[in-house]
């Protein structure tokens, strides 16, 4: 069984920083791809980041140049490392990570909440 586990998650004032790991675990082969989602109060789930295998990123434009998504292959571990965050960004950062032929897993997720 695969499991994706957050942390990192809480409390910040505009302007701060936070730093999401995830970690994987479980029989997994073939990590194509980590990356993280997130879902607002009353909004739909939408993209932060992703990398690839080879360390491609892409980045939703809400987030350029304020966020920057790693990954450690060997540790099977992605982290967001959130800069000048502002209260727009306050909602459940979820990993994600595609693998194997056609998996997909997701995390529970850890809250962020950005006060103004």
């Amino acid at each position: 069984q695969v499991q994706l586990v957050e942390s990192g998650g809480g409390l910040v004032q505009a302007g701060g920083s936070l730093r999401l790991s995830c970690a994987a675990s479980g029989s997994i082969f073939r990590i194509n791809s980590m990356g993280w989602h997130r879902q607002a109060p009353g909004k739909q789930r939408e993209l932060v980041a992703t990398i690839t295998i080879d360390g491609s990123t892409n980045y939703a434009d809400s987030v350029k140049g304020r966020f920057t998504i790693s990954r450690d292959n060997a540790k099977n571990t992605v982290h967001l490392q959130m800069n000048s965050l502002k209260p727009e960004d306050t909602a459940i950062y979820i990993c994600n990570m595609a693998w194997g032929f056609g998996m997909d897993s997701w995390g529970k997720g850890t809250h962020v909440t950005v006060s103004s």
